[in-house]
């Protein structure tokens, strides 16, 4: 019990660990008060026995009880103030470090990596150590807390009895430990429950379109009722874990009190114990454990605490890229690729790539599906790093620039496009919060999205759909190229940008595109060939490796894949020129 909450705390870190370190001493403090209820009741007995009710003694005893009650109430309400703004304040910073931690991340994490999981470690894991995991630990370490100092008390008044609770106690703890044995090999099934059903709730909502028109709605259910059931039965099976081992700690501390009673009586029969501290520590029995007996049930849950802990910690843990260059602004924007190699999960994708690409010109790249296109752009604008050789912009090694002044150099167009549930105009702003209306009316216009925004409801102020899904494919990409615009970057890297625009689409966004490329060095990826042609220089990938390079007219003249594909384009469907 102790590691975990050490390992909690520890995860906590900073302000809100010394804010669950002062709910600790607020929890003594509790415990004190809470402990005063024993001298008033010793006091008000021995006045009883002997006879000596007074009014002073009567205003003493409800003095006492006054002080405990008012005192515990304020200790209380300061208590639960501060736990809630460490669980919450813990939960929310955990969100966010988590958050920037992902954005240094290798790219080939996210592959590896459902959105499902990542979700449940931000949200339900979150939740648990936000909301769950901050009562669990407070309530264990409270109940445990007071019981020490209650004990501490009785052995005050008799030692005999103190020992008693302390005997009950060692107890109490070693099934408690059994306990935590058990949740140790449920809690994870549990944890991974959650996740599961998150994964498959994702994956079920965001396919709804292909699963009915698959007609597969049958079977796709039938996978989501399985993770809802695997859910149900973790639960249950958790439940069914803990309820025993919650009712021999119950039955514990309830016999334990049972032998403080009639201990008590045989020592006053014996003539060893006073009548009044008799009665007294009979009184106490009822109440030496009652927090105890909470602090017991939720501890059940104290590995779910651990193992949540564990699986946020294993995606901090994950080795970032090295982050930490310098900020630097290239001399010029020559892209250099120097006997390049990258391989995913021990499987070769690039193998020995060298190219030259001088600024302000237009590279374009083509080859067959799988080669390496969409990894050759990703290693040179660094969402990866290279198992080999090396980039470089301006003359200088990629991975010798911090990451923010290098992505100052790139703007990206993908062929598939995410816009955030926002207004239009701070989608086309993204990242540039300060920049004023005007630009962004400005970069809308040029990349001629300017007429469809002014169409919307509420214009520039719409808010649209969660990746935007109350647009066009074709509307998404103008803003994506307006967005582009924006920020202005000397690298534009196009990833099949007009690979799912229909003809009516096309023609505007390919003036948007030829807008935004203006004097920019241009990395292309080809879908469609009709601008190939006026490229500097094409490469041809495949297989990881660069199998043709030279301008339209040169590759022409070659036998190749260059020449095949633009033959077939009849037969090769997207391939035109």
């Amino acid at each position: 019990m102790l590691k975990i909450l050490r390992k909690f705390f520890d995860f906590c870190g900073g302000e809100n660990r010394r804010k669950f370190y002062l709910s600790i001493f607020f929890g003594v403090l509790m415990a004190l008060f809470e402990a005063l209820k024993i001298p008033a009741i010793v006091l008000m007995l021995d006045a009883v026995i002997g006879g000596n009710v007074t009014t002073a003694v009567i205003w003493q005893c409800l003095g006492i009880c006054l002080v405990s009650i008012i005192g515990g109430f304020i200790v209380k309400y300061y208590n639960t103030i501060i736990q809630c703004e460490a669980g919450y304040g813990t939960a929310a910073g955990k969100r966010i470090e988590i958050a920037e931690h992902l954005r240094y991340l290798p790219m080939g994490y996210f592959n590896s990596n459902s959105m499902g999981y990542i979700t449940s470690v931000t949200t339900n894991t979150m939740e648990n150590l936000g909301d769950v995991a901050t009562r669990v630990v407070m309530l264990t370490t409270q109940g445990v807390l007071t019981t020490l100092i209650i004990a501490a008390m009785l052995l005050f008044y008799d030692w005999r009895i103190g020992l008693v609770v302390l005997a009950g106690l060692l107890l109490f703890f070693l099934v408690n430990s059994r306990m935590q044995r058990k949740s140790e090999k449920v809690s994870p099934r549990k944890i991974a429950a959650d996740s599961g059903l998150v994964e498959k709730l994702l994956e079920y909502i965001q396919g709804i379109m292909e699963v009915r028109a698959y007609n597969m709605t049958s079977a796709q259910s039938r996978k989501l009722d399985a993770a809802i059931s695997e859910n149900e039965d973790c639960n249950f099976t958790l439940e069914k874990t803990f309820i025993p081992y919650m009712c021999v700690q119950n039955f514990v501390t309830k016999m334990t009190g049972v032998a403080m009673t009639l201990l008590s009586i045989w020592f006053y029969l014996a003539g060893t114990m006073d009548l009044i501290v008799c009665i007294s520590m009979m009184i106490c029995s009822f109440i030496v454990y009652s927090s105890l007996d909470s602090a017991g049930n939720y501890s059940a849950l104290l590995r779910t605490v651990d193992v949540s802990v564990d699986k946020a910690q294993e995606i901090l843990d994950l080795q970032p890229m090295d982050t930490e260059g310098r900020d630097l602004t290239p001399k010029s924007h020559d892209i250099d690729v120097e006997d390049i190699a990258f391989s995913y999960d021990k499987r070769p994708i690039i193998d020995g790539i060298t190219v030259h690409i001088p600024e302000r010109t237009t590279t374009a790249i083509v080859g067959p599906s799988g080669g390496g296109k969409t990894t050759l752009c990703h290693l040179i604008s660094r969402f990866w790093d290279v198992d080999q050789g090396c980039v470089r912009l301006g003359g200088v090694d990629v991975r010798d620039y911090s990451m923010d002044s290098l992505m100052k150099n790139f703007s990206f167009v993908f062929q598939n496009v995410y816009l955030f549930q926002d207004t239009v105009a701070n989608n086309i702003r993204f990242g540039q919060e300060e920049a004023p209306m005007e630009k962004v009316v400005e970069a809308a216009k040029k990349a001629c999205c300017h007429e469809f925004i002014m169409a919307l409801p509420e214009g520039y102020d719409t808010v649209i759909g969660e990746g935007g899904a109350s647009l066009s494919g074709g509307e998404k990409q103008r803003l994506s190229v307006a967005r582009a615009m924006m920020k202005d970057a000397p690298v534009i890297i196009l990833d099949e940008a007009t690979a799912n625009v229909d003809p009516e689409n096309e023609k505007e966004l390919v003036e948007a595109i030829d807008a935004l490329t203006k004097e920019k060095t241009i990395l292309m990826i080809a879908h469609r060939l009709k601008t190939v042609r006026h490229a500097d220089q094409i490469l041809v990938v495949d297989k990881g490796k660069i199998v043709q390079r030279g301008r339209h007219e040169e590759l022409m003249q070659e036998e190749g894949i260059y020449r095949r594909f633009v033959n077939a384009r009849e037969t090769a469907a997207g391939w035109k020129l």
